[in-house]
């Protein structure tokens, strides 16, 4: 159980703040709810709290993580599908999975792939959702805003791959 003021990860959302716990009445079954706000964009969420387990929410990581997360896009790039939609699930899989190195890797892969020739809409999608999901999280971390966190992430992962 996580309380007010908890720092938690929602995988596919981003990361938030909880404000409040309340009880609401959706398709006419009432449940208690974690409402959770989403500092990029303003966003606000409510999670079932019967069903926390199933979405896979996590506290956010620790400043140790965050050096690994940082790590992992300042490395080389691993190996991915050459083929787009092979490379579509492999980056919407690291995803789901919520780890912040996972979604630092799908980050790293398409932002460095958008750099050489476009993305197709789909893998533009996942980039933009990969950014608002890990740039939530370093901005609850850090304390920093969008911008800061973005220039962050730029700098780590065009520092190696500079020509």
């Amino acid at each position: 159980m996580f309380n007010i003021g908890d720092k938690i990860v929602y995988p596919m959302h981003g990361a938030g703040t909880i404000e409040s716990v309340e009880e609401r009445e959706v398709l006419g079954e009432k449940k208690k709810y974690y409402i959770m706000r989403i500092p990029v964009d303003d966003m606000k969420v409510m999670i079932p709290i019967d069903s926390m387990d199933d979405f896979g929410i996590r506290r956010i990581t620790d400043s140790g993580a965050l050096q690994g997360a940082i790590g992992a896009l300042r490395s080389e790039s691993v190996g991915e599908p050459n083929e787009w939609n092979k490379r579509y699930r492999y980056n919407l899989e690291k995803m789901r999975k919520g780890s912040i190195c996972d979604v630092c890797e799908v980050v790293k892969s398409l932002a460095l792939r958008d750099s050489e020739k476009p993305l197709s809409p789909g893998e533009r999608k996942i980039l933009e959702s990969a950014k608002r999901i890990l740039f939530s999280e370093l901005m609850l971390m850090t304390g920093k805003g969008y911008d800061d966190v973005e220039e962050m992430i730029n700098e780590a992962i065009f520092e190696l791959h500079k020509d």
